[in-house]
């Protein structure tokens, strides 16, 4: 898909409305019949990151993505869409209760990446996000990622190790937030969108690098989610297991490019 252009100040704009649409907008427009399910198991609860079952069109899927808020108290509440270590476990734990039913996994990024405070890092944040990097690649069940907004850093991959990544068109992926890149860069995090430009971080951008399947256009934007789904999970249901798997590790294995000086 082709997606039109905007400025890279437009697009970070837009992603940061609290008009955009959420995950949970998104789950009601997209879905029927969600029932979220809580904790890890091992510690606690994280609402940061909402997981839970939902049907798409007849068919019973796991939902995974991070939650951002519309007001200061939603946001706070979520702490901004930025997990903790135990969200990503609920994600892992969730993820492979749909590897045993053989359901969909269908993951929603938007997160300027996982919460770096010294509880997290206490309980193991780095530990959690390699955990689930390791175990999405080898998950035997389809598993389909959608940037909608912010994809930073490790926070955002760690639910987007998928068969098929889209983005929607004004949605921004990269290995640091803008902000985050200008603030280690430069010390200045006002020059967040000098940073964007630089690191080629949008939709079109990965795109044109073959990293992800598609851009999904915005206008009629719960429509063409719901269509892009559709076409996905019907036809990733039809392979086997160790396919997606394989499929899976050869897609990651794909991106970049190398230089061997001997």
């Amino acid at each position: 898909m082709s997606a039109t252009e905007t400025t890279i100040a437009e697009k970070m704009a837009i992603i940061h409305s609290p008009k955009r649409p959420n995950i949970d907008d998104i789950i009601a427009a997209v879905f029927d019949d969600f029932i979220e399910l809580h904790g890890d198991r091992l510690y606690g609860e994280d609402p940061a990151m909402c997981c839970g079952l939902a049907y798409l069109h007849g068919t019973p899927v796991t939902i995974i993505g991070q939650r951002k808020g519309k007001t200061t108290e939603e946001n706070i509440t979520a702490n901004f869409a930025m997990p903790h270590p135990e969200g990503y476990r609920k994600a892992l734990r969730l993820a492979h209760q749909a590897e045993k039913f053989r359901r969909p996994i269908i993951c929603f990024v938007d997160t300027p990446g996982a919460f770096c405070g010294i509880g997290a890092e206490e309980r193991g944040q780095g530990e959690a996000i390699a955990r689930n990097l390791y175990e999405f690649m080898g998950l035997r069940t389809p598993v389909i990622s959608i940037v909608t907004g912010e994809g930073g850093s490790g926070g955002a991959l760690a639910i987007a190790v998928a068969n098929e990544v889209y983005m929607l068109q004004n949605a921004m992926y990269s290995v640091i937030s803008p902000r985050g890149c200008a603030s280690i860069l430069w010390k200045d995090a006002s020059r967040e969108l000098e940073a964007a430009e630089a690191l080629h971080c949008t939709a079109l951008d990965l795109y044109r690098f073959g990293m992800i399947e598609g851009i999904i256009r915005e206008h009629n934007i719960f429509k063409n989610i719901r269509a892009v789904l559709l076409e996905a999970v019907n036809r990733l249901s039809a392979m086997s297991g160790e396919e997606l798997r394989n499929q899976r590790y050869e897609k990651f294995r794909k991106i970049g490019v190398f230089n061997e000086n001997i």
